[in-house]
């Protein structure tokens, strides 16, 4: 930025900025007061000398294409009525320079940075936004743990005691194993089973064993999961295991 502008400072030293109208502007040309002007078909900065006078002033045209038709007609009559070299209007048409193509480009350029980073910074606080959001949604979500590895499986014989409980056990057992034996004599297959006793007896390493014995996936979780603060939470846990559950069926 530094450079360019001691490079438009430069280009600017030595011309004084007219205050004249646009109009006024015109009548130089009409009343043959113009002595040499160039205009920059770019930027529309008009640079000119006025006869008898060696300061050269510079004015903005609001619209090259119109100015260029109200003036060219009359410097084209001029010159071609002059009758030496002396009284001819000098112009030059410049096309532009790099540097005012790039002044003119640089405020596109610098609206177009601030947008990308405007996009950028909201497209990070939705994506934060996301993630708590999700985890609002998840609340009612329950973290299972599944028994993936063959080498966790539980079986009955490392079961100690507990005998009856593991023969009524291992009819469910054959219900997961071969659950056809038992639908075509019509037989009804349990929903479940349940556990009951005091804390440390083995009724998760029971329930696990089953799953092991009949080699399908076994999920658990411990009660304090079920209990929280907000009134449904426990019940939305509860239907989303068994949903996990489902999708893997049969499974315990």
């Amino acid at each position: 930025m530094m450079v360019v502008g001691i490079a438009i400072a430069s280009q600017q030293s030595g011309n004084r900025s007219s205050e004249a109208k646009y109009y006024q502007i015109v009548q130089y040309f009409d009343k043959d007061q113009i002595s040499e002007f160039s205009l920059n078909l770019t930027s529309g900065t008009l640079k000119y000398k006025l006869k008898g006078d060696d300061t050269k002033w510079q004015y903005k045209v609001p619209n090259v294409s119109v100015f260029v038709d109200d003036v060219n007609e009359t410097v084209r009559e001029h010159n071609k009525n002059a009758k030496s070299d002396d009284d001819m209007i000098k112009y030059e048409f410049i096309s532009g320079s790099s540097t005012s193509w790039f002044v003119n480009l640089l405020p596109t350029i610098i609206m177009g940075i601030l947008l990308v980073v405007l996009l950028v910074v909201m497209m990070r606080r939705m994506n934060s936004m996301g993630g708590e959001m999700n985890k609002t949604l998840n609340f009612g979500k329950i973290n299972a743990k599944k028994q993936k590895d063959q080498r966790e499986k539980t079986t009955f014989e490392q079961v100690a005691g507990a005998d009856e409980e593991k023969e009524e056990l291992s009819e469910m057992v054959d219900f997961l194993k071969c659950p056809e034996k038992f639908s075509t004599l019509g037989a009804r297959i349990p929903k479940g089973v349940l556990l009951v006793g005091p804390p440390g007896t083995g009724k998760t390493l029971l329930a696990r064993a089953v799953a092991g014995e009949a080699n399908v996936p076994f999920f658990s979780i411990s009660g304090s999961d079920f209990v929280e603060m907000f009134v449904g939470v426990g019940a939305s846990r509860v239907r989303d295991l068994f949903q996990q559950a489902a999708k893997v069926a049969p499974a315990i």
